[in-house]
Order: C-alpha cells, then structure tokens, then sequence
C-alpha cells in the first residue's frame, strides 16, 4: 500500500464516508492556500487541469452564457461564433486559439515592448462595433506576457472595459509568484493561474471567478467544483498547488524569490547584450524578474538553442507551447522585431548562480562560430 492509500487521498472527495471526507477536508485546505495567495475567496476558486484548461473554460463560460442577438441563450458556443472577442496577438496561444474557435477575434494593438495598452483596447472596442455591430462580449489581458516578460496595464483595462460593462479574463500563469497579484481587488472577472508555473506541480491550475459571476461549465457530466467542473479532481496535484501557494504567501518568500529572479536575469541580458548584434526585447525595467528575451543578429534560433544544449544550458525561442511549430513567433512580431532570432531566457526557483554562468561561459562562442559557419 502506497502512502497516499495509507492517507486515504485516493477516496473521492464527493463521498460521505470517512475516507471521502479526509480527502475532502484535504482538497479544501489547497483550495484555501490557493484563495489566500491570490486575494480571492475559496468558492471563487475553480480547481482545472492546468492554465490551458482554464483558459479555454473562461472563453466558453463566456461566450455560452452571452445572447447571440437572437433573443434567446445560447446553450453552445457554436451557437454563438459569430461573438467578438477582443484580443491582442501578444496573448497566449491557448488564449488566441480558444477566442477564434468559439468567437471572432477583433485584434488588441501592441507597442514596440509588447504592451497592451487601455487606449488599444478602447480602438478595438469601437472596431467591434463598428464591424460587427456591438462590443465584445469578452476581452483578454494578459498579467504579463510569457515570452519577452513585459507587465501589462491589467488595472488600466479593467477600468476601462468596468466602465463599458465587457468582462475581463486575464491570463496570470506568466505573472503569477512572482508579481504581487492581488486578484480579488484588481476587478477582473475571470483569471487563469497554473501551479507548475508558481514551482509547484504540472496537470493542476485553477480558474478564478469574479465574487457573483456565473458561467457554464466547459467540463460537464457532475457536479464537482459547486457544478462548474465536472470531472474527479486531481487531489494529489491540489494538495501540491496548496502547498506551493502557501510556501509563497509566507513573509517575504515571494519577493525574495523575485530578488533572486531577477539578479539572475539581468545578469543573463548583460552576458547576452555585450555580444555585438544581440539587443533586448520587450520592457527590460517594467517585467517579470525570471523572464528576458534578446534578438541574436546574423544567426537563427535553433542553431543558438543548439549550441546551448550541448553546453547543458537550456533556453527557449518564443513560446514554452511552440516547440512544434515552425512559425515565427507571433508575440514578437506583433511587437514589429524578427520572430526568428530570439531566445527566451527564464529562470527558476530552482536556478543557481553555477547555472548562469554556465550561460556566459558558453553563448558568445556558440554565437561566434554560428556566425563564421554563415559567412
């Protein structure tokens, strides 16, 4: 017998024997550590398989609940795809994905560092109306962007879109224990939060409700998660999540992180900037401290990736969920920079001062010799 067989967390917390119930009390302490770290209160938390899924049930809770103009409810959203989200290419893939699949997307414009601006956001609102005959019906702002680490306006968009009555999702994942998110006081409707990126477990995150608000389910078949969820909840990943979002909300922990972030980081941008040809992208001051992203001149991206690996130092191009595609990044080029001469550069909870300089031993000399192969 395993030790969580020993513990019972294998019983089905939606029982009234004693097992369940253990499991249950185990499943509402994390949904508590969770609700704690965010401001928010417990029933406002939604328990999901991760950011993606929360994202996607935002997008549907949304658009399922919204009249399609024909004087009745939409009972699905296929129902309803001719709904106009609002949405700005900087955004998350799943983000994007889910918007032009249950909706139509009207583009939120960026500047030269990736950020959303509320005066964007107010044009698009009038290209809604204008095209399609309303508002949107949801717009999207991220809490900062996943790839070049620039934080958003999120306070500014959410005024504005309260004063229009359109509800807000913002997708944290990238922000999340790190920024000091007080999501309760910060007026969104619906935010999307994954524990893996907070150094806690993969397959868990959660999806955060405005006090009051009401969607319908993406997941159905019970009455799990006070019937927003269906499905048996992942207990064991909660209970991870709890402890993650506990082990960051004690005294001090997160901005000690923070600190350590980004003393890593802008070492990173000062190794990467002294290579001639290399230049930061995004907002290098007003970003989260474990991410930067720099553009490499003369040389693409996978070879630099490449090169790293065999250095043992790991870094990214573009998104952490595009390692399939082919395509330039679309967050970089909506930002106007060349999308396929970037490296995203992320640190960790776990990231030492060994790991970035193992980093500056190895970059100027992998990019030099890609660069003489080229000549």
């Amino acid at each position: 017998m395993s030790a969580w067989e020993e513990l019972g967390i294998t019983a089905d917390p939606g029982r009234v024997h004693t097992e369940g119930q253990m499991v249950r009390a185990a499943l509402e302490e994390a949904r508590q550590q969770v609700a704690d770290l965010f401001g928010v209160r417990p029933r406002q938390v939604i328990l999901t398989s991760g950011g993606t899924e929360s994202i996607n049930s935002a997008v549907w809770g949304v658009l399922a609940g919204t009249d399609p103009g024909q004087g009745e409810r939409s009972a699905a959203v296929s129902a309803n795809s001719s709904a106009p989200v609002a949405c700005a290419a900087v955004e998350h893939s799943a983000v994007r994905d889910a918007s032009a699949r249950h909706g139509v997307v009207v583009h939120i414009d960026v500047d030269g560092l990736g950020r959303i601006h509320p005066a964007a956001v107010a044009d698009a609102v009038d290209r809604s109306i204008a095209e399609h005959g309303r508002p949107p019906v949801l717009v999207h702002c991220q809490a900062a962007n996943h790839e070049v680490g620039t934080v958003q306006d999120v306070a500014g968009v959410v005024e504005l879109c309260r004063g229009l009555g359109i509800p807000v999702h913002v997708d944290a994942a990238s922000g999340a224990g790190y920024l000091e998110l007080d999501l309760g006081a910060s007026g969104a409707d619906l935010v999307s939060v994954s524990a893996h990126k907070l150094g806690g477990p993969a397959g868990v995150g959660a999806l955060l409700l405005r006090r009051g608000l009401r969607i319908d389910p993406l997941l159905v078949g019970g009455e799990q998660e006070r019937g927003r969820r269906a499905g048996l909840e992942n207990v064991i990943g909660a209970i991870g999540f709890g402890a993650t979002a506990g082990a960051l909300a004690e005294p001090g922990r997160r901005s000690e992180e923070a600190g350590a972030a980004r003393r890593h980081t802008e070492r990173l941008l000062e190794v990467a900037c002294a290579v001639d040809g290399v230049v930061p992208y995004g907002d290098t001051m007003d970003r989260v401290p474990h991410i930067v992203c720099v553009g490499v001149a003369g040389v693409e991206a996978e070879p630099v990736l490449l090169g790293l690996d065999q250095a043992q130092v790991a870094v990214h191009s573009g998104s952490a969920c595009s390692s399939e595609s082919l395509e330039p990044s679309p967050v970089l080029e909506a930002m106007g920079v060349d999308g396929e001469r970037s490296l995203r550069l992320s640190v960790g909870w776990s990231t030492t001062d060994a790991d970035i300089e193992a980093f500056a031993a190895a970059f100027a000399g992998v990019v030099g010799r890609l660069r003489s192969l080229a000549n």
